[in-house]
């Protein structure tokens, strides 16, 4: 009976043998496709062995990600960076200066942290009248001034720019005239350049344009072509190019020593106030200098109209001709 029943498990066997085909044990040989997820990395062309692709298995261990670095570590980066772009900015674009004394007043005051425009002269730019500017000391203007001596971290801070520099002597001054102008003072005022008297509204309260004394305060110059004539707005407080005509310059400031345009009053904060030019340089016929180039510029165009209007009536009368 053993034998019978064995038999019949394998009759049956091979029935379904027969009626159905058995299942292959490889796939790959009957070139059957996985289902699921694999069918699809098959169809587009992928790898479905993790092995064969670089993953991990089931067992393997997931790798581990790389620790962001501390706060601490990346300050000193930080800093540097910071320097650097501070020292750029110095360079080349803006700089902190510290007034010193009362001869802007009341312009700016004595403790007064103006910003100034250190780019536009890298593109050729000069400096115009009406104009606050730093300058580097011409020719010894500052002889017999105190001098501080700055503690190291003051060093450092001025070298990066977040503090005026010690031991640069750099004065500041408004601009009067410039090259090509004929500066004068007569008496006590007004002030006149190319003949036109200015309005002086920025000028200390109680002084005078002019000074009436024999050492400087009353003159009459032409600036020469790269330099500038530069007045103190404290006028009867003020050590400027009145009163340094001794010099090599003859009291003149050469306009390769400007190191910009002071634009903004930055501190305190109760001073915040931009450093505009004032309205009395925009008067009509103060600058000589534009309106013999706007003549320049005009007369050309003006030659041209004149000799158009020949060629035009000539065409005008060939087409008369021609009709």
């Amino acid at each position: 009976m053993g034998d019978v029943a064995v038999g019949a498990r394998s009759g049956q066997g091979g029935e379904e043998h027969r009626g159905r085909p058995a299942e292959s044990a490889d796939p790959a040989a009957d070139g059957a496709v996985p289902s699921g997820s694999d069918a699809r990395a098959a169809e587009d062309g992928g790898v479905t062995d993790r092995t064969k692709a670089g993953g991990r298995g089931p067992g393997d261990t997931p790798p581990q990600q790389k620790k962001p670095r501390s706060f601490w570590k990346e300050l000193p980066i930080l800093i540097g960076i910071a320097l650097v772009l501070a020292l750029l900015i110095k360079t080349f674009l803006v700089q902190a200066f510290s007034i010193p004394s009362d001869s802007m007043q009341n312009t700016l005051q004595q403790g007064d942290r103006v910003l100034v425009d250190k780019l536009t002269p890298w593109f050729g730019s000069e400096p115009e009248r009406g104009e606050v500017v730093v300058f580097h000391d011409p020719d010894n203007w500052l002889a017999g001034e105190p001098t501080p001596d700055p503690n190291p971290l003051q060093k450092v801070l001025s070298w990066v720019g977040l503090m005026p520099s010690a031991e640069e002597k750099d004065l500041i001054k408004r601009v009067v005239g410039v090259g090509g102008d004929t500066v004068e003072c007569k008496g006590t005022g007004p002030l006149r350049v190319n003949g036109k008297e200015l309005d002086e509204p920025y000028v200390y309260p109680g002084n005078t344009p002019c000074s009436q004394d024999d050492q400087g305060g009353q003159f009459k110059v032409k600036v020469p072509e790269g330099h500038i004539w530069v007045m103190g707005d404290h006028r009867q407080n003020s050590r400027d190019s009145r009163y340094n005509q001794a010099d090599k310059n003859r009291g003149m400031v050469p306009v390769d020593k400007v190191v910009g345009r002071a634009v903004v009053v930055a501190w305190p904060i109760n001073r915040w106030d931009n450093l505009p030019v004032p309205d009395t340089f925009d008067q009509p016929g103060l600058n000589t200098q534009t309106s013999a180039a706007g003549a320049l510029s005009a007369a050309p165009q003006g030659l041209a109209l004149v000799g158009a209007v020949p060629l035009v009536l000539r065409r005008r009368r060939r087409g008369g001709d021609a009709r």
